[in-house]
């Protein structure tokens, strides 16, 4: 559909930073084929569902005193057409369109009218603690798995392992009480050198050594920050954390803590099919 009214420019964002709280400017609502609204404003802290990767649930609060219901990635293209959601024919950051937050009200609301945005910020800090025990899980994965590797794959994390989560990853999701990693283990895998064979036997000494070093981690306080180079919704945010091990970095659009002191325990179950070609991870983290 055309909607020429829709602004140019990107969303401008604050939860990068961890804002769950704004005043800002309508300048967009448009009828959903749903019966419901988009509420397009032009700073938010609410982080909408990524399109292309929708692993972090959006967020839901109030906007102007309704309830954001649902929060999803818009895209307006060079000749004003506008798409939601997996509707977006093109890939997050094309240059070519104007990225927006869009915040799915019941009624509609005045363009024009300030607004404040106030994020449920419970369930934030809750979807964060999932999200960087999703990231620690990762590096804790890869350096338990380094050993299996029978030669470099062509692609190292920021701590130097093979980085098996980025080579193996199929599916990862999570909510508010835990993250859910699956990844395939099949032919391609082993032909970039991972060694499958005797995984089953030894899982439940992966898991220890996984679990250890998550436990040191939170034991260890570490600092988490996200690095953006700008305030658009479709800036490239790197997530960082300061590990015992050395500095660590993954690129990330999702929310995160802002120490591993918010956490009081973080713990990851491991699990392999039968026939060894799936390893399914779940990775539950405990609030402070």
């Amino acid at each position: 559909m055309t909607a020429p009214s829709l602004p140019a420019a990107s969303t401008q964002v604050t939860f990068p930073a961890g804002g769950v709280a704004d005043r800002s400017t309508v300048v967009a609502c448009l009828p959903l084929p749903d019966g419901r609204h988009g509420v397009v404003v032009e700073r938010t802290p609410f982080h909408p569902l990524d399109h292309t990767w929708p692993d972090q649930p959006a967020d839901t609060g109030t906007l102007g005193g309704l309830a954001v219901l649902d929060c999803v990635t818009g895209g307006v293209g060079p000749d004003g057409e506008f798409a939601l959601g997996a509707d977006i024919p093109v890939r997050r950051g094309d240059a070519d369109w104007a990225w927006l937050v869009v915040h799915v009200t019941a009624e509609p609301v005045a363009v024009g009218e300030e607004v404040e945005l106030l994020v449920d910020a419970d369930r934030r800090a809750a979807l964060s603690a999932s999200h960087t025990g999703c990231h620690l899980l990762a590096l804790a994965l890869n350096a338990a798995l380094a050993p299996r590797w029978r030669k470099d794959p062509g692609r190292s994390d920021s701590h130097g392992n093979p980085d098996f989560d980025s080579l193996a990853m199929d599916t990862s999701r999570m909510d508010t009480a835990a993250s859910y990693d699956v990844y395939r283990i099949g032919k391609s895998l082993r032909k970039k050198g991972f060694t499958a064979e005797g995984l089953a036997e030894d899982l439940p000494a992966v898991t220890d050594a996984v679990n250890a070093r998550l436990a040191a981690w939170v034991a260890a306080d570490s600092s988490v920050r996200i690095e953006a180079p700008g305030p658009e919704l479709t800036a490239r945010r790197e997530w960082h954390a300061e590990l015992p091990e050395g500095h660590a970095s993954i690129f990330c659009g999702g929310t995160h803590l802002h120490h591993l002191g918010e956490l009081a325990a973080l713990s990851a179950e491991l699990r392999l099919n039968e026939d060894g070609t799936e390893l399914t991870v779940t990775t539950t983290p405990k609030r402070a």
